[in-house]
């Protein structure tokens, strides 16, 4: 599988609470988002069923 990058745009307030939160958790932001990331397609896909690749 391919790494790829994506960028985001995120206001100071949200993107410091993200840090604080990614320390408590031990990781680093990049790691955090991956989580939430992975997490919102878990229960996406527990309400509509898997989702496949094209």
């Amino acid at each position: 599988m391919a790494i790829k990058s994506l960028s985001i745009r995120i206001d100071e307030e949200m993107l410091h609470k993200l840090h604080v939160v990614a320390d408590y958790e031990g990781r680093s932001a990049n790691s955090q988002i991956l989580i939430l990331i992975r997490d919102a397609i878990e229960k996406y896909e527990e309400k509509h069923g898997k989702i496949t690749l094209n």
